[in-house]
């Protein structure tokens, strides 16, 4: 009986030496018997940001506004009337206008085209220049103090229908062109030309956008 006892109590002693051997054999093998292993962190969310940079273009110039009206060159025995501007003639940047008096003798029309820099104005100046002979027999052109580089020349359109006087002159980074018809051998004053040019030149000065 005592035998039986002590083989049964051994017995317990063996199963129970067993459990705690494999209970530290999963301790050591990194495995949790007793509760389950704890979550990882969450990795961090990182969010890629891009930064989109713009250059704004420049609103284009509605050079209309610059053009000298009838009332600016109407003076004591000359009453002008305007025509409706035109904006961007043959395509380029730039306006024209048509100035009448009541009396249909005498005409004034005024180009303004637009460069694409300061620096282009003097070749523009030349190639207007040298485009002269096609509205007028030019006589020696003298120079203007209107604008930079203004020039005057005088004469009369190629058929002899009319006087004609062309002021050419630039200012920043445009070119004018004003014309002065008149009856046969009688063009325009000097100081006509002179004044209507330097209110052109001073329009386009205040209103052109500073670059």
């Amino acid at each position: 009986m005592r035998r039986k006892h002590a083989t049964r109590y051994a017995a317990t002693l063996v199963i129970a030496a067993v459990a705690l051997g494999t209970a530290a054999c999963d301790t050591e093998s990194g495995v949790a018997t007793s509760k389950p292993a704890a979550p990882a962190p969450p990795l961090p969310i990182v969010t890629a940001t891009t930064t989109t940079s713009t250059t704004a273009k420049p609103a284009p110039v509605d050079y209309t506004r610059l053009l000298l009206q009838a009332r600016d060159i109407s003076g004591t025995g000359d009453t002008y009337i305007e025509q409706p501007p035109t904006p961007n003639p043959d395509s380029r940047p730039g306006a024209e206008v048509l100035l009448v008096n009541q009396e249909q003798t005498k005409a004034v029309s005024i180009l303004i085209v637009g460069l694409d820099s300061p620096a282009a104005a003097p070749s523009a100046l030349a190639e207007a220049q040298a485009s002269l002979a096609k509205s007028v027999d030019p006589g020696p052109p003298q120079t203007s103090p209107v604008g930079t580089g203004g020039s005057v020349v005088s004469g009369n359109s190629p058929d002899g229908a009319k006087s004609v006087t062309v002021l050419l002159f630039t200012e920043g980074a445009t070119l004018a062109r004003v014309e002065f018809d008149g009856l046969p051998g009688q063009p325009a004053p000097a100081d006509f030309v002179t004044n209507v040019g330097q209110k052109q030149d001073i329009a386009l000065r205040v209103g052109l956008p500073t670059p």
